[in-house]
């Protein structure tokens, strides 16, 4: 298994564990009462969820893709 393979398979894995806690956080009493007067969640947990996505997906090409040969 190359080393990009790898390294999308750990990008994916923290990418994953990123947006479960910022859909955790997303229901804590804060953001819940910050979502119910203005219609966003804090600015902490928008980072985790929209971070833990980007990062899930950027883990999920490189683990499909990865690189190929070079000959």
């Amino acid at each position: 298994m190359s080393p990009q393979r790898i390294l999308g398979i750990v990008l994916l894995i923290v990418g994953i564990a990123l947006f479960i806690v910022g859909m955790n956080a997303s229901h804590s009493f804060a953001d819940q009462a910050k979502n119910t007067f203005t219609g966003r969640f804090t600015q902490e947990t928008s980072w985790y969820i929209f971070g833990g996505l980007a990062l899930g997906l950027v883990g999920l090409l490189m683990t499909i893709f990865g690189v190929r040969g070079r000959d």
